[in-house]
């Protein structure tokens, strides 16, 4: 894979020992499209007004980082793939998670996504909104969901935007490590007529054909429906994964994020993966571009 890629690794930010290793997992279907390499960084957060501020960052990572050596410690390498490990000490996790990612250089960077925020202003959470806005390389948020036995069937909603590319490299990247099928879908709605549906299907088929490696098997769908959220709920029920691009729709921040994606996913019971290209962020190239490098 080297020859068709870089050197530069995919990054994994964990700081949740019950899903760092799906977290990982993703990481390494990414990475087998090029270098091979998975960096896990943990952050060790030194709130300003806290006492660890007297103590250098070496220190903090030294002495009173117990925790996340524990937790990279456990995580286990997925076959063909190198790990490499990173405690850091930083403000806050994004602050360390952009200074990583600054640092490494990584092609992406795979985080987790807990769930529903209490604030209002806060389209996935504060961190993760740090990081969609911010983080100079394409982004994957996974919000991992009920165990599944293996991965038959990926989920690809797709409506057009510059999000398409990304979310299907990553759709590629899992359905062919599992030997697994890509049904990209569209719904034709007021704002998309059936010419524009079958131009957006299209769209996501060939970037998945785009996609180095081999090919997995892609159906395609079209229906008709006046929500779009619930269309893609109804269908999500037949596959294992979702993945979807975020969306261009609302205000600045929900050009990146995306109100309609956070809704989609807090009524999914399974796997959701949202992938934003790193083309949206000023100055950062992500798989795609090093691939084709």
């Amino acid at each position: 894979m080297h020859e068709r890629g870089s050197d530069r690794p995919v990054l994994v930010g964990a700081s949740n020992p019950s899903v760092v290793q799906q977290l990982v997992r993703t990481a390494g279907d990414l990475a087998r499209l090029g270098s091979g390499r998975v960096r896990i960084v943990t952050v060790a957060v030194k709130p300003p007004d806290s006492p660890f501020g007297v103590f250098t960052d070496e220190t903090i990572v030294r002495e009173f980082a117990t925790e996340s050596h524990e937790l990279l410690a456990e995580v286990q390498a997925p076959p063909e793939i190198t790990v490499e490990r990173d405690v850091i000490a930083a403000r806050t996790a994004a602050k360390g998670l952009l200074e990583a990612v600054e640092s490494v250089d990584p092609v992406a960077l795979v985080i987790g996504w807990q769930g529903p925020t209490s604030r209002s202003d806060a389209v996935l959470g504060t961190t993760v909104d740090t990081l969609v806005e911010r983080a100079r390389c394409d982004l994957y948020v996974e919000r991992v969901g009920r165990e599944a036995d293996g991965v038959d069937s990926i989920l690809l909603p797709v409506a057009g935007g510059p999000h398409v590319g990304a979310a299907a490299t990553i759709a590629a990247a899992i359905a062919v490590r599992n030997d697994a099928r890509v049904t990209v879908f569209t719904v034709a709605d007021q704002a998309a007529d059936g010419d524009q549906a079958s131009r957006f299907v299209e769209e996501g088929k060939t970037a998945i054909e785009a996609t180095p490696g081999a090919t997995p098997l892609v159906e395609s769908g079209v229906v008709r429906a006046t929500d779009v959220g619930d269309a893609i709920v109804d269908e999500s029920s037949g596959h294992d994964i979702v993945v979807m691009g975020a969306t261009r729709k609302g205000s600045l921040r929900r050009k990146i994020a995306g109100s309609v994606p956070r809704r989609i996913v807090e009524r999914i019971d399974g796997t959701v993966v949202l992938a934003r290209d790193s083309d949206t962020v000023d100055h950062a190239h992500g798989l795609r571009s090093s691939l084709r490098r």
